[in-house]
């Protein structure tokens, strides 16, 4: 099912400023609370949809990619990446409960105590760095990546902590002028785990925890760009004493091509032709992303010429069609002339047809080019 627009989710138009993001999701979180909609699963989806939404939204750099990229920007395209029933309900009542004033929990603005009181500690997120060619950008490509992470080791064992009991938050009362004050604060001993190490598995480290290699299948969608993101859900260090896993976040960065120069959808070539070629017109052979292809040279071909091979260019990653290969036509002069090709070209020096042409039709490259890119 195809993900619901950011936007569309807050209730929000793109120009909405920071503060009305906030407010559009506090009012959207209020109505889809779990503790107003209990035993709604529909409800709940909602939740963690707005949660989601926020989380790109109400963070500037992570808007700017969405506005660009779309959901494929922020990691959170279709085919294993991001998701808003993925999300673990614990993260979005510690992440955005101050959304509701009093950094308290969302539980707790409903009336409804804390949420476990243990602070469950989700595991830190890799990152790994992909360099694909263009190629691989336009056609997509499925990337078997080696990483190293954190997993919880099997004879691990956890006693519940005997100074909280549990709760990962310790209550103090104290006797004041105005009478008792109760103030609850993070528990001094677990650090708000809620338990500590029992069983220790050998090569372990005070988490129970060892690196393990693993391979990671990524299907990569066409049409990334440069600095793109993406996230798999999942595939960081798991959380230590079975909490929650981070995230993988996968880089992409495009390999230079020996030829092709990209811009955006669009890949653009220069070609160079010799004045005879440019003059008498001819067929000529050019590198595209895929491959090869034969173009011909119309005869009397200026330099500064933009020819267009349509569909050969990358697709978007949010969108139908592709760009195209836009050709440059460089004519280039000879730097050295034998005395015999000199001869022959006085013969012409003086004929009509070797003036220069004001021409209207006679356009350089950067008002050509401009057409194509405005």
């Amino acid at each position: 099912m195809a993900k619901r627009d950011y936007y569309e989710v807050l209730g929000v138009d793109k120009n909405a400023t920071e503060a009305e993001i906030k407010k559009a999701y506090r009012k959207v979180a209020l109505k889809y609370h779990p503790d107003r909609n209990q035993g709604d699963t529909e409800a709940e989806d909602k939740f963690k949809e707005a949660a989601e939404a926020y989380e790109i939204l109400g963070n500037a750099e992570k808007k700017a990619k969405y506005d660009r990229f779309g959901h494929a920007g922020v990691g959170n395209g279709q085919g294993g990446f991001g998701g808003g029933a993925g999300m673990n309900m614990e993260d979005i009542f510690s992440n955005f409960g101050d959304i509701f004033g009093g950094g308290g929990d969302f539980g707790s603005f409903f009336g409804g105590g804390s949420r476990g009181g243990r602070r469950v500690r989700k595991g830190s997120n890799l990152r790994v760095k992909v360099k694909l060619s263009l190629a691989d950008i336009e056609a997509g490509v499925e990337k078997k990546l080696k990483i190293n992470r954190l997993v919880n080791v099997a004879g691990a064992s956890y006693t519940t902590c005997s100074t909280c009991g549990g709760n990962g938050s310790v209550r103090r009362v104290t006797n004041t002028i105005l009478g008792q004050m109760q103030t609850t604060t993070t528990c001094p001993t677990c650090n708000g785990a809620g338990q500590s190490m029992d069983t220790r598995p050998p090569g372990s480290d005070e988490n129970g925890q060892k690196r393990e290699e693993r391979v990671v299948s990524v299907n990569i969608p066409a049409g990334v760009e440069d600095g793109m993101q993406l996230q798999v859900r999942g595939e960081g260090n798991e959380g230590p004493m079975n909490g929650p896993a981070g995230d993988l976040i996968v880089l992409i960065e495009e390999i230079p091509h020996d030829s092709l120069v990209r811009d955006g959808q669009n890949v653009l070539y220069r070609l160079g032709l010799n004045f005879a070629d440019a003059a008498l017109g001819t067929s000529v052979e050019v590198p595209t992303i895929s491959g090869k292809a034969k173009i011909k040279i119309p005869e009397g071909t200026q330099s500064g010429k933009v020819l267009r091979l349509k569909g050969k260019g990358l697709p978007s990653v949010n969108a139908y069609g592709k760009g195209d290969e836009l050709i440059y036509i460089s004519v280039y002069t000879p730097k050295r002339l034998t005395k015999e090709e000199k001869q022959a070209l006085e013969k012409f020096r003086s004929s009509e047809n070797f003036a220069p042409s004001d021409e209207k039709g006679d356009r350089g490259f950067f008002e050509n080019v401009k057409d194509f890119f405005s």
